[in-house]
Parts: structure tokens; C-alpha cells; sequence
């Protein structure tokens, strides 16, 4: 997958190297020199991963990330010349996920960006497989002109399984997957939240069966 990278910076030397370089790894890339611009330019395209400068003109950065936030979770990465904005951002106040300080090496901010990649590991707004279709702005299922909606821990899970079919997850697998808050719950847990993800799924498609229990190892999605 060619992931796709929103340059928010206004120096223009800066922002083309960036650009440059990024390219020249394998990513698509799009500039922004206007803190005004940003937030909408997200809404339409969904980016993988932001690049947001924290001294623009019109909206600084801070205030960009907290419009970003109201709508999407997009991994953003603070770029900040400003040494004593560093706490606050580590602080995470804003919504960032990292920060780099100017100057930095291209080199280092690319390890930066993987980095914060493989941690979110990126989705679209939709995932789809054997005509089943996750929507992730409605939290929905929908198989062949049907829909039902599901919880935020039931989508968290039957997205995982859908991304990776035929993979099989274990229970505490999709524990981290439906609890990113990190709190303790019982592996049965997840067998309940399953139970009423099928159930969900007999709504729209009674005669299929999508998820799969394998007796001592888990649950997946059959392709």
C-alpha cells in the first residue's frame, strides 16, 4: 500500500524537501502551507499520517490538531522549532501522537513516521471482504443492501478480522484490539462481544458465516 502523507508546513525549502524525500521512499505526499487549509483538505482525503508544523499562518498548529481531532484519529506528528513547546507536547495536551524537533535529518523523520505507522496501523474509513463492507464514520456493517451498526469494541474487532483474512486471532489478540484504553478484562470477554457480532451478522447475511471460532486458538474471517 502507498500510504499517503499531508505535509502541513509553510517554509517552502522545507516542505518540497519533505515531499522529495518521502516520494523517493514510496509514499504520496500533499503540501499545505496554511493552517486555515488543513483540517477541510482532511475531512475529503483521509491521510495516512500528518505532518503538522506548529507556526503556520492562519491556524497554528496546535489549534489545526485540535480541529483534526474533533473528526478523525489520524496519527499526526507535531514538527516544532520551538524548544520550549516540547513538554506540552510530550504531554500529548493536543492530540498529537510524536513530535520532532527542527532541525531534524529527513533520515530521522522517516524512522519517525514508520514508526507511528506501525503503531496505529493505518486503516481507511472502509474495509471490505467476501461483500461484507466495515464503515468506520457510521460504524456499520453492510452486506448486499443491508446494514447494521455496531459498537465501538464490536467494529474494533471485526475490523481486525476483516483486514487479516484467514488469519487466525487469539482472545487476547483482539483484546488489545477492542480495549485500546488498556484495561484488564477476562479473555470470555471477547467470546461475548463475538456472539453478538454474529448475531449482527445473521441480520444482514443469515445464510453466510463470516467468523470462525478454532477450537483452543481463536477466532477469523473466512475469505
Amino acid at each position: 500500500m502507498s500510504y499517503q502523507i499531508l505535509i502541513v508546513e509553510d517554509e517552502p525549502k522545507l516542505s518540497q524537501s519533505m515531499s522529495e524525500y518521502f516520494s523517493g521512499i514510496g509514499y504520496r505526499t500533499k503540501i499545505i502551507d496554511n493552517g486555515n487549509k488543513a483540517a477541510a483538505w482532511v475531512r475529503e482525503n483521509e491521510p495516512a499520517l500528518i505532518l503538522l508544523d506548529l507556526m503556520l499562518p492562519g491556524k497554528d498548529g496546535v489549534a489545526v490538531c485540535q480541529e483534526i481531532r474533533t473528526f478523525s484519529q489520524v496519527p499526526i506528528i507535531m514538527v516544532t522549532a520551538k524548544t520550549e513547546e516540547v513538554d506540552r507536547l510530550i504531554g500529548l495536551e493536543i492530540g498529537a501522537d510524536d513530535y520532532v524537533c527542527k532541525p531534524f535529518s529527513l533520515r530521522e523523520l522517516a524512522a519517525r513516521v514508520k514508526a507511528v505507522l506501525r503503531r496505529f496501523e493505518y486503516v481507511p474509513e472502509a474495509v471490505s471482504g467476501r461483500g461484507l463492507t466495515l464503515d468506520k464514520s457510521s460504524s456499520t456493517i453492510q452486506f448486499q443492501g443491508k446494514q447494521v451498526e455496531l459498537t465501538a469494541i464490536e467494529y474494533n474487532i471485526m475490523e481486525k478480522l476483516v483486514r487479516h483474512p484467514g488469519r487466525i486471532f487469539k482472545r487476547d489478540e483482539l483484546i488489545d484490539v477492542a480495549y485500546t484504553d488498556g484495561r484488564i478484562v477476562n479473555d470470555r470477554t471477547v467470546d461475548s462481544h463475538m456472539k453478538k457480532i454474529r448475531k449482527k451478522l445473521g441480520q444482514v447475511a443469515p445464510d453466510q458465516k463470516f467468523v470462525h471460532s478454532i477450537y483452543g486458538a481463536g477466532y477469523k474471517f473466512e475469505p
